[in-house]
């Protein structure tokens, strides 16, 4: 195996991972996260966690030439960005490009220790709860994590049920990744915050 393949296989950018990182495809500006009549509309499952659902905002996050994903945040009417860890809201992350399952979670430990300190226990657990929630993704999956604020994360992949952790400390961690100050791309998180397209 090459280096820069071995470089592909390693790079993990996705929810259900990181909004981040690959040595192998460095950064790059790039055009906004389309945003067509067919992207206006909540997917079913976000209809189903949070009925009356709104596009608040969306983005697409690049690596050099490679779409990694479009990112759309689902909140409800009235959604106050200044406590976004407080609110029900839905980030769905559909892929441009294939990922492991394994890394994404890995990554996404990797993460979401930038905005808070995590236990070897804690890591443990959310590790193994997240590699069970995320299969590998491939071009065109999608991706849906539902913030229940003070209870869990559900994971949805192309509308299915994969997962739940009831951990309120992972789930304001884990939409930290995107949507905290911490972040790693704060391009995409001012898109997402915004309430309009942009990108990292």
């Amino acid at each position: 195996m090459t280096e820069r393949s071995l470089a592909s296989r390693r790079c993990v950018l996705g929810l259900l991972a990181a909004p981040l990182v690959c040595q192998a495809f460095p950064p790059a500006s790039a055009p906004p996260a389309p945003r067509g009549t067919s992207n206006s509309a909540p997917p079913p499952e976000v209809l189903r966690e949070l009925p009356s659902a709104r596009l608040f905002g969306s983005g697409r996050l690049r690596r050099f030439l490679f779409r990694v994903y479009d990112a759309r945040l689902w909140t409800r009417p009235g959604f106050d960005v200044a406590r976004f860890s407080m609110e029900p809201l839905a980030l769905e992350l559909e892929y441009g490009r294939s990922l492991l399952g394994p890394l994404i979670a890995e990554r996404s430990i990797e993460e979401m220790r930038r905005g808070a300190a995590i236990s070897s226990s804690q890591q443990a657990s959310w590790l193994a709860a997240m590699q069970l929630a995320f299969p590998d993704v491939n071009e065109g999956d999608r991706m849906t994590g539902v913030q229940l604020p003070g209870v869990a994360t559900r994971f949805f992949v192309n509308g299915k049920l994969t997962g739940e952790i009831r951990d309120a400390e992972f789930t304001r961690l884990f939409f930290g990744i995107w949507l905290g100050p911490h972040t790693s791309e704060p391009g995409l998180r001012a898109a997402l915050l915004a309430g309009g397209p942009g990108d990292s």
